[in-house]
Formats: structure tokens, C-alpha cells, sequence
């Protein structure tokens, strides 16, 4: 997909109405009106379907702060616990944090928490009956998790370091009643 410079906007085919990419469906951005504003894409003609998305992040941590956690002796509390609370929390409100998202009706989101060697791992599951996917949903339970974590653990290590946040996996599969 081509990404779009500002200098694009001044384009004369974006100043008359036209298409960003000579009409290839392929390298359109679906957010971008054909003027060049944003805009939130139209679902409305699209069937519900099952739809899921699987993400995954972990944050590296000090090996004192990994058995603080573990025994769970930190001052803020029950370090997963909050996590895991806090992804559901915001795979809820991803559509008031980002905003050309949708709102959609999540019917489940799971958020996991699993030690490493080198810290801890968070994978979500995000799941919905829609017209659209739940991948930012899913995305945004695991940064909001390892930021939690971040927050609960800023006071004993000072080197913490979140990565590798991706979806894994989107579905969606045809209902059939």
C-alpha cells in the first residue's frame, strides 16, 4: 500500500474529486475521502460475520522486578491481574481512542499474561459479530496491558523496554442460522 505525503493533498485529482490511485482498488486508502480528508469507511452494506483478531507484545524486565511480580510483592498490587483487567478495558473502548474506528459489540476479549525468561508476554483474543474486523481491538488490549505493567513497575526498574506488539492472526467466517 502506498502511503500518502502531504504534498499529495495539493494533487489536482484530489482538488476535483478523484480517485487517490487511479481507481486500483488494490493501493486506495480507505480512509481518505476522495477530496483527501478523513473519514470513517463505510460498513453499512457489509453482512455480519464471526470476526476474530489475536495480538501479542511482551515487555523485558529486570529479573528482580520478573520475581517481584511473580511473588507478587509490588506496591501497586497484583501486577497481571491489572493488566489483563485493563487490556479488556481497553479493547472496549478502542472506538474512543482511535478515532476513524468503529464501534462495534465485542462478544469476548481475552487477555493473557505469561511469564518469559526475560519478562512477560500479553496475547489477546478479540472476538465480535460485525460488519468490520476487531485487529485494533485486539492491538490495542495488549499495549494498554504492557503499559499497565510499565506503570505498576516504573518504580523498581528503570530499564523496562515494551515490544514486538503485533496481530497474529484476524478471521472472520460467514454466520450461518
Amino acid at each position: 500500500m502506498k502511503s500518502i505525503k502531504y504534498e499529495d493533498f495539493t494533487n489536482p485529482r484530489l482538488q476535483s474529486g478523484g480517485d487517490l490511485h487511479n481507481g486500483d482498488k488494490a493501493n486506495e486508502l480507505s480512509h481518505l475521502d476522495s477530496s483527501g480528508r478523513a473519514r470513517m469507511v463505510d460498513v453499512s452494506l457489509k453482512p455480519d460475520q464471526l470476526r476474530v483478531a489475536k495480538a501479542e507484545g511482551r515487555i523485558i524486565l529486570n529479573p528482580d522486578t520478573i520475581r517481584l511480580i511473580r511473588e507478587n510483592l509490588m506496591k501497586k498490587g497484583d501486577v497481571l491481574a491489572v493488566a489483563e483487567i485493563a487490556g479488556i478495558q481497553a479493547a472496549k473502548s478502542t472506538s474512543s481512542l482511535i478515532p476513524l474506528c468503529h464501534n462495534i459489540n465485542l462478544t469476548t476479549v481475552k487477555v493473557l499474561t505469561d511469564f518469559t525468561d526475560t519478562g512477560v508476554t500479553i496475547s489477546s483474543e478479540v472476538h465480535c459479530i460485525g460488519q468490520t474486523g476487531v485487529e485494533m481491538e485486539a492491538l490495542t488490549a495488549v499495549s494498554v496491558a504492557l503499559l499497565t505493567i510499565y506503570d505498576m513497575c516504573k518504580a523498581v526498574d528503570k530499564k523496562m523496554r515494551i515490544e514486538g506488539i503485533q496481530l497474529i492472526e484476524k478471521t472472520k467466517h460467514d454466520l450461518t442460522r
